[in-house]
């Protein structure tokens, strides 16, 4: 899995658009609640942008409440009205990009709850997965690779497993905008990677355990060094 990065004004202009988009189709087509909406590839096509960047459009509606993603089905108009809709969406498009450390905030404060939520919600195929994050992100700083997108995907493959469909969303939402920060800041150098290598697996074996206030702590321990990069904290 790759994660689609462009640099943040490009990306805030095109989500934008579609979106606004997505309400002009929804309003011209007089679509109402429990309508399907067309296919990922179709709106790429008619509104001439990448399926990822609909997908994340999409995504971005679903986590405010106006769609609904069904798999094997596609995504569906929510049981909201066209006035609710089109003021909803309007205060999106007003809504500004937050800050690198309100980023590092919301973080930290939803994945301490989420990795408790997995610890004891996980199936054997969700340790899995987290499994092969952690791989992929310690094959990366071993080779002396960039390994952020690896370092997030394990985060997301936790999110995953907690069974809460709304933090998972959630966490894709912000996931792009953390990686563009963290490549533009620099944070996680080489020192940095490795020590989260040992980091990411305490926290996997945490969750393997089914121990949600070991899978906390641990969690807790690998954020400490980025909550003090944003804040200058000093030991």
């Amino acid at each position: 899995m790759k994660i689609d990065i462009l640099p943040k004004n490009e990306n805030d202009v095109i989500q934008k658009d579609i979106i606004s988009k997505i309400r002009d189709f929804i309003n011209y087509k007089n679509l109402e609640p429990g309508d399907k909406l067309p296919s990922e590839r179709k709106l790429s096509e008619k509104f001439e942008v990448s399926r990822s960047n609909v997908r994340e459009a999409i995504q971005t509606l679903e986590f405010y409440g106006l769609l609904i993603s069904k798999p094997q089905s596609g995504t569906f108009i929510a049981d909201i009205g066209p006035v609710a809709m089109n003021g909803m969406i309007t205060d999106i498009l007003r809504l500004e990009k937050a800050d690198f450390k309100s980023l590092v905030e919301t973080r930290i404060l939803l994945e301490l709850k989420t990795v408790k939520l997995a610890s004891l919600r996980r199936t054997d195929e969700d340790l899995k997965q987290i499994e092969e994050a952690l791989d992929a992100y310690s094959a990366k700083v071993e080779n002396g690779e960039n390994a952020v997108q690896e370092d997030l995907l394990f985060h997301l493959a936790i999110a995953k497993a907690c069974g809460n469909s709304t933090i998972n969303t959630f966490m894709l939402t912000i996931t792009p905008e953390i990686i563009t920060n963290f490549t533009k800041y620099h944070v996680c150098d080489k020192n940095i990677a490795f020590i989260g290598i040992q980091e990411h697996r305490d926290i996997y074996e945490a969750i393997k355990k089914q121990d949600p206030q070991l899978a906390k702590e641990k969690m807790k321990v690998h954020f400490k060094m980025l909550y003090q990069y944003c804040y200058n904290i000093k030991n």
